[in-house]
Formats: C-alpha cells, structure tokens, sequence
C-alpha cells in the first residue's frame, strides 16, 4: 500500500524508539493482565490458610511496573512523535524550496503551508503511538481472552460473541471514517488556498466591495471541511459506542452466568471476580483498536497527501554531458558554440529556442536566436504575452526550453548546476516580492558577505538609503508592507541586485512603481552597471529602454525586429505602435 509506505518511511528512522515503545507498552500490558490473578490470589488466600503478605505486595509491585512502564512509554512515543512530525516538516520544505518553479507553480501557497502545517499533525498519533497501541490492544485483548479460557472457557464463549460482533462493526465503518477524514483535509487544503490568495488581494477585495463575497467563498470550504470532520466523528461514535455496549453486555452476560454457576457449586467466587476483571479490562484496549486504527486511518490519508508532494519535480544539480555532443559540447565535453559564433563574444546565447510550460501547451517562445553581450544595455519590448518573461525564465533555468540550446560563457546549460547558471545573475522581479524578514535580510540575499557600508551605498544608489536610516530599526527593521510602500519594496530589490557580484542583471519593469524622480536615478544605475556587466531589462513601459544599446522586440514569441531606439522607429511598426500608445517623445 503506497500510502502505507510513506507512512513507514517516516517512522524508519525513528525505529529503535518504536521497539523500545513497543517493548515498554507489552510490559505494561503483562502487569495489568498479571493484576487480575494477583488479585484472584488474595481473594483465594482470604478464603484459605495462607498468608496474604506475598500476595498483596506481588498485586502493588504489579501496579508500581505498570505505572512506570507507561510513563516511560509515553515520554519515549512522545518525542518520537514530535521527531517524526519535524522529519516530515523538514522533508516537504526542503522538497518545496528545491522544486523547479514551473512545476511549484501549478500548485496554490494555501495548499503547500496546509500539507506541511495541518497533514503533518496527523502524522504524529498514526506514525507513532497509534501503531504501538494498536499492537499493545491487541495482545491485551488477546491476552485477556486466554487467560479467560484459562479460567472458565464455558464463559468465555459468551465473552467471544461480543467480540467478533464489535469487530465486524468496526470494520465495517472503518473504511467510511477514513474517507469522511480524507474529504476533511482537502477541503480544509482547498481553504488554506483561497485565503492566501485573498489575503494577498485584500485591497483590491475592499476596494471592490468584496468582503462579505470572498469572505463566503472561503466560509464554504470551512463548512464542507466541518461536514466531512462531522461526518468521521459521528461514525466513530458509533463505532465507540457500538465497542463499549458490545463489551458491556458480555460484562452484564458473564455476571449473570457466573452468579448462577457459583450459586450451584461450580465456579469459584475467586474465578469469577478475576473473570470479571478481565472482561473489564476488554473494554478499554477494544475501545483504543476502535481510536487508534482512526487515527492511523486518518495518518495513512494525510501520508497519501504528503505523497502527492513527492511528484513535484526538484531541480537536480547533476549536470548533463551526453556522448557525440548533442548537448552542445564536443564528443570529450568541450563547450563549444552551436552555430559557430565565438563563446567570447555573448555571455549568453540562445540557439533556435523553444520553451513551453507544459507538454500539451502551445510554446511561449519560438525558434528565439538571441545573445546577451559581457556589457552594455540590452531590452526587451513586446505587447504583453509576448514571450518576454519567458525569457527571463529561460536564462535563470526556471524552465528548460523544450526545443534548442542555451550556453552560458560558450558552456551549454546542460553541464552546468542551477547555481553556477544563477551565481551569474541578479534578479529583480515585476511582483518584487519582499522575503520575510528584516531589510538587512533582504539585501544580504545578494550578498551574505556584504557590510553596512555596502548596503548603504546600494540603497543610496536607489535613493533609499535615507528612508532607511529614518526606520526604527534602520537595517534591522522588518521588511513588511506596512514598514515599505510598494515603489520603496522595489527599490529595495533593486539594491539587493546591485549589491551583488553577479554578471548579468535582469529588470522585470523594475520601473513599474517609480516616481519620476526615482526612476531617473536608476536610469543612471542601469547605465552604470552597463558600463562593466550585462544589463537586460523588460519594460512596458519605454522610457526605460529607450537608451538601451539595443532593443529586442518580441510578438508572439517569436523576435519580431531588433535594433536601437531610433532604428526600430524607422523600421518596425509595431515598436512605433508601442511608442505612440505611451505617448513617448522621439
């Protein structure tokens, strides 16, 4: 059972405390199924000569081992429990960090923080004291029931019947319980997605007068997980319910029977208080089998949604070099340059490019020959759709192109790890999304070594050095939403960029959220930074690129034209088209 499997792949490492939960649970279990004799002992040593003294202190030492044996326990599946839930946790963020962003992207933020929060909490009672327990119930209730036989095995048969009767109940609801717990979890994932995104668009939401609207359509997956969890309690009730009147009725049949055999002679009143305690005690490891193959039946489901995670498709620093050359280099693994351009004269190159994002979708970006020079100013236009963040995607290995060749420094991509591909670059995204943490954390993603001094005259380079000193905390002041406005979060980004050593930098309208004023500093940074790296922009808006030393224009991913500002005016129509729909003086 593959569900199973995951299961047991997380307790494998924590196995050894698995055994010594196991061994100490069986120990607890021998006192307390010893007890009932111990006490038929002092009950026969009352009606006998003997003395009492052994008797009584082996029934305390019985209890004295029990207790402590189950305390341990429940210190020893406890941790292990917790561990399992950390391995778990730890598995599936390193898994989410890892995977390849086309693959990540089809899945909601809501989704991914649910299976790690909400699935792994149930992994903790199955993955741990659920199978211990179920194991432990089982010898207890087999226990009992031949030290009954051993007793009066004429009794036990009315005990037998209960048994088989609460088994068959339980099986038979079992299975329901499992799914009501399954619907339960992906309706409560489904939650965690909208209200992420809503989260994310609250203003817009307000502004739109949407509250009460979104704030039903999350209400909805809420009240579809409360009926699916209302559901699995109610059959579990019944199946607890059933288990406890099953078990009591053999109780309430085994008094009556054994009443009546004493009362002619031919049971032992000893006999039947030790009969009795053990069909007692039949109550309560019946009643744990009934929870704890719930809760495992419950963990078993949240492992199949830990699974689903498995089929996310990682990035693998294993490089590629294939025989003949077919990847780009020489049969011996030279890089070599595919259409017989020098290596020297582009940091990048594309080569007959096509990229898609998956296999049954028509490409983004078609047959794109395209090289990105050690220096100066390259950019890109195009109306939107038309393949331009793609690009983007392409050269940071966020996709792979599914037709052609990418080369970096004259090396194909394939010999290369993602982290000597995107050591190269520093990236700006259109979103300018602010990692959590304080400034000082954001700006050491372009570079852990940097100094204050460093960060400083990035964020001056941006004019924003002075805003950041006025903070509270100055470095150390979170980065928020409410701490930094929207232009200032991009400049940010852009001084994260700048601070690092990387080649090429890439602007995803980094101008987007700009004042004029502003954004005419970084028109002077992106010259700058031109003068001695590679600098490539994709900008709506063309004030941004009208200086670049040469201008890329896409259209249905295919390039369409290329050339400076003032040649692409004379000779494509589409790139006029774009400057007068911006109203650009040229």
């Amino acid at each position: 059972m593959p569900r199973l499997r995951v299961l047991w792949g997380l307790v494998r490492p924590h196995r050894s405390s698995l055994i010594l939960g196991l061994v100490l649970g069986l120990g607890a279990t021998a006192s307390l199924l010893a007890t009932p004799m111990a006490i038929k002992w002092v009950l026969d040593s009352l009606s006998g000569s003997g003395s009492m003294v052994l008797p009584v202190v082996i029934l305390l030492g019985l209890l004295v081992i029990g207790a402590l044996l189950g305390f341990w326990q429940q210190i020893v599946l406890g941790t292990m429990a917790e561990k399992v839930v950390l391995g778990a946790r730890t598995s599936l963020i390193r898994r989410i960090y890892g995977a390849r962003v086309d693959a990540l992207s089809k899945r909601s933020g809501g989704e991914l923080v649910t299976r790690v929060t909400s699935d792994t909490v149930l992994l903790r009672e199955a993955a741990s004291s659920s199978i211990v327990q179920i194991v432990n119930s089982s010898i207890a209730l087999v226990g009992s029931i031949v030290l009954m036989a051993v007793l009066d095995w004429p009794i036990l048969l009315v005990t037998l019947v209960a048994v088989i009767g609460v088994g068959i109940v339980v099986g038979i609801l079992m299975p329901r319980i499992a799914s009501a717990q399954q619907g339960a979890q992906s309706s409560l994932g489904d939650l965690g997605s909208r209200l992420e995104g809503g989260i994310r668009a609250l203003r817009t939401i307000k502004v739109n007068g949407a509250e009460r609207s979104q704030a039903d359509r999350v209400m909805r997956d809420a009240r579809l997980s409360a009926r699916h969890s209302i559901r699995a309690v109610r059959i579990e009730a019944v199946a607890w319910t059933a288990a406890g009147a099953g078990i009591q009725l053999s109780v309430i049949a085994v008094l009556a029977i054994g009443a009546w055999r004493v009362s002619n002679g031919t049971l032992a009143v000893s006999t039947l208080v030790a009969f009795l305690l053990y069909a007692f005690q039949l109550v309560e490891p019946v009643t744990e089998l009934t929870m704890h193959v719930s809760q495992l039946q419950a963990g078993i489901a949240a492992a199949g949604r830990i699974r689903e995670l498995e089929s996310i498709r990682v990035e693998s620093d294993d490089v590629q070099v294939r025989p003949g050359g077919t990847d780009g280099s020489e049969a011996d693994g030279t890089p070599r340059s595919l259409h017989g351009g020098s290596p020297e004269t582009a940091l990048v190159r594309f080569v007959d490019v096509e990229a898609r994002y998956d296999e049954t979708s028509k490409p983004v970006v078609i047959d794109v020959d395209l090289d990105v020079p050690r220096r100066g100013h390259l950019a890109i236009v195009g109306p939107s759709g038309a393949g331009k963040t793609t690009i983007f995607s392409l050269m940071l290995r966020f996709l792979d192109p599914s037709a052609g060749h990418l080369l970096l420094d004259g090396a194909p991509y394939e010999q290369l790890s993602y982290h000597e591909v995107r050591s190269r670059f520093a990236y700006v995204e259109q979103d300018t999304p602010v990692v959590p943490g304080s400034v000082r954390d954001n700006l050491a993603l372009g570079n852990p070594r940097a100094d204050d001094a460093a960060m400083f005259e990035a964020l001056a380079a941006v004019d924003l050095d002075q805003r950041v000193r006025a903070l509270p905390g100055g470095l150390d002041t979170p980065a928020l939403s409410t701490t930094l406005s929207g232009g200032e979060r991009q400049r940010l980004a852009l001084a994260r960029a700048l601070i690092s050593d990387a080649d090429i930098l890439l602007l995803d309208e980094a101008t987007a959220q700009l004042d004029g004023r502003t954004e005419a500093a970084i028109h002077e940074v992106i010259s700058r930074v031109a003068q001695r790296n590679a600098v490539v922009t994709i900008a709506h808006r063309l004030s941004t690129v009208i200086d670049a030393d040469e201008i890329v224009v896409l259209e249905r991913g295919r390039i369409r034209a290329r050339g400076t500002h003032r040649e692409l005016l004379n000779d494509d129509e589409l790139y006029r088209e774009l400057v007068a729909a911006l109203r650009i003086s040229h």
